[in-house]
């Protein structure tokens, strides 16, 4: 015997003559679409180009891959965050983190102007981009964005670290990437780093040497 869960607006008759035995339930139709209407959009992520190149320098990498690749770095560096930490909360929070720029784009870390209007920007879209789901799962969406863009909490700023070190190892191994072809500064890397040091400490000596060696490079200036 097997079961299934149908809508029962797909007929459990079916299900039946195929040797399932149906739990029915209705799920509810302006529900699921509006799930889906926000899935479907969320797939516009993969056409938002960054700045940063994949390693191998061949084109720019996009925001949904740099997502996934923050979600991958999280679970392996998760290790150097000292104390308690909920991962599962952090991956959520990447998951969700670039989701507005469907609307505002990748705003340039190093770009003063650009960044001037990022926050009105990104709080326009998270309004428009989450109102697409039921209201509790937008809530819960939303939350998660906040709480990623305030830093107040470990996995926030655990989440905000790995969204550093992820570029930094892109620009490291692509030989300089957007720190070469935005010509930009120690000082401005370090800024940049600085969550690293503050929630990772142990790395932040693998850090120094990499910007310390492309300074030397004249890479950063």
């Amino acid at each position: 015997m097997v079961l299934a869960i149908v809508n029962v607006d797909s007929g459990a008759g079916l299900c039946e003559a195929k040797g399932f035995v149906p739990i029915i339930r209705r799920v509810p139709d302006d529900r699921l679409t509006r799930q889906i209407a926000f899935l479907v959009e969320a797939d516009k992520l993969k056409q938002i180009l960054r700045r940063t190149p994949l390693v191998d320098g061949s084109r720019a990498e996009n925001s949904a891959e740099h997502s996934w690749h923050m979600m991958l770095a999280a679970l392996i560096a998760r290790e150097y965050v000292p104390g308690p930490l909920d991962l599962l909360r952090v991956l959520e929070m990447i998951a969700v983190h670039d989701l507005v720029e469907i609307d505002a784009g990748d705003t340039f870390a190093y770009d003063a102007a650009a960044n001037q209007d990022k926050s009105e920007r990104e709080h326009a879209a998270a309004q428009r981009i989450f109102s697409l789901l039921p209201a509790d799962q937008s809530s819960r969406v939303r939350a998660l964005w906040e709480e990623f863009e305030a830093q107040e909490t470990i996995e926030s700023r655990f989440a905000n670290a790995v969204d550093r070190l992820q570029p930094l190892l892109q620009n490291a191994h692509s030989g300089g990437g957007s720190w070469a072809s935005h010509h930009v500064t120690r000082e401005q890397v370090m800024r940049r780093m600085a969550p690293i040091q503050s929630t990772m400490p142990a790395l932040w000596p693998a850090v120094l040497e990499i910007i310390d060696r492309f300074c030397a490079a004249g890479v950063i200036a």
